[in-house]
């Protein structure tokens, strides 16, 4: 199968030079404007490859059509990629295309303390003879998921250019705000149309995930009493030291850098205090709802031993459910895991199937009724300015999408 690799790199290249890093601040959907540019030039591409239905929701979801070439009844599968990259650093990229890469460290010019090379980037080593695509260094790179939406774009075309392929109705979505757990909240499943699904935000060639952690945010907040600081003895009580002593509180065992495997954790992200009023914003992650139950639990005691400590505070702690372990769902019927181990084999693929600790816009669609795994589009060291991924790789996943189009089809 001869998915064209330059367009698909065209593609993307032109994508990752959109900033659509979305913020968790925000009260609109989506969450950023660069989003809404991101997400109007997509609607006019799949417009021009030939998709019909073709829609660009109030809330910032493109959704089109690719017409089934059987005319038997087969389920209706969907294909969904986000548009948002992480909060944590500009979304804007440089890209540079490191053609058959040699194996020699990749100084990353617009910051050369960022440097990738094989004996500390895992999977590097795998990538020489490959064309590498990184950042200059000073942003993200935005393969997560602008990869992904480029995998789906090459997979489309070229079925719409081979219409010899069998293959049943597929919907394409491509979505905004996945980084800040918001992906699909303001999706109306009716308008998709599909049977079952798939995301592709997954990294190493051959990834397929359907196990995910389950995830909460917990927000403390703490108001204290102000006084001058003068004549505040006996008054003055101080918020950001009770944030503080909660902080210190968190058991270190229990934090992302002391876990791994399927071990969860309490990650305070952010805090903001003065002497008048804390905030402190926590992710919990689990692979069970048991242990999402326990951490928070923990917290609830915490916070309860802070207004003993200082009965003048006013310490209140909130949760918020963010999304559930897939495979509560998908276990029930592993139908769509095994046809896209069948379509990763059919591309040459071993598949590798591990629970993700992280999780994907697939988690919200399948518990809300949606089975919908997780694929690899070949992305690597996300979230930071190393991030990279191979166009061979890219174009694999792609291929992987057309297989599993026509497994559907034939099942």
């Amino acid at each position: 199968m001869l998915i064209d690799a330059e367009d698909l790199l065209e593609r993307f290249l032109r994508y990752v030079r959109i900033d659509t890093r979305s913020d968790d601040r925000s009260t609109t959907t989506p969450s950023t404007p660069g989003q809404w540019v991101l997400l109007q030039q997509l609607e006019g591409e799949v417009r021009d490859l030939g998709l019909v239905e073709v829609e660009l929701t109030p809330s910032g979801y493109v959704l089109a059509t690719l017409p089934a070439t059987v005319t038997e009844a087969v389920p209706v599968m969907a294909w969904f990629a986000h548009v948002d990259t992480a909060t944590n650093l500009p979304g804007a990229a440089l890209p540079l295309v490191h053609r058959a890469y040699d194996g020699r460290p990749i100084v990353l010019p617009d910051d050369p303390t960022q440097v990738l090379s094989v004996e500390t980037t895992p999977y590097l080593r795998a990538a020489i003879g490959q064309d590498v695509i990184t950042a200059s260094g000073a942003t993200l790179l935005g393969a997560d998921d602008k990869a992904g939406v480029a995998v789906v774009m090459a997979a489309v075309r070229h079925l719409l250019r081979h219409p010899e392929i069998p293959h049943g109705k597929i919907r394409v979505c491509f979505n905004p705000d996945e980084e800040i757990a918001r992906g699909v909240d303001h999706l109306d499943l009716s308008q998709v149309g599909a049977d079952v699904a798939y995301t592709l935000d997954a990294a190493e060639r051959g990834e397929l995930d359907f196990e995910t952690f389950s995830a909460d945010q917990a927000v403390l907040e703490i108001k204290g009493v102000s006084a001058h600081p003068g004549w505040a003895k006996d008054v003055m009580v101080n918020a950001a030291r009770l944030a503080g002593r909660f902080l210190a509180a968190l058991p270190l065992h229990q934090s992302p850098e002391r876990t791994d495997g399927r071990r969860g954790f309490i990650h305070p992200v952010e805090c903001q205090a003065t002497a008048e009023k804390a905030k402190i914003r926590m992710i919990l992650r689990d692979f069970e709802r048991e242990g999402l139950t326990q951490k928070r639990a923990l917290l609830e005691t915490l916070a309860a031993e802070l207004r003993e400590l200082e009965p003048r505070a006013q310490v209140q702690l909130t949760f918020t459910e963010q999304y559930r372990n897939m495979r509560y769902w998908l276990e029930n019927d592993m139908r769509p895991v095994e046809l896209a181990k069948a379509a990763l084999r059919r591309a040459g693929l071993d598949p590798i199937v591990q629970a993700i600790r992280g999780g994907t816009d697939g988690s919200r669609l399948t518990q809300r009724g949606l089975p919908t795994p997780n694929l690899f589009c070949g992305m690597h060291e996300v979230h930071s300015q190393r991030e990279w991924v191979s166009l061979q790789d890219m174009t694999k996943a792609a291929e992987t999408l057309v297989h599993l189009a026509q497994l559907w089809a034939n099942r």
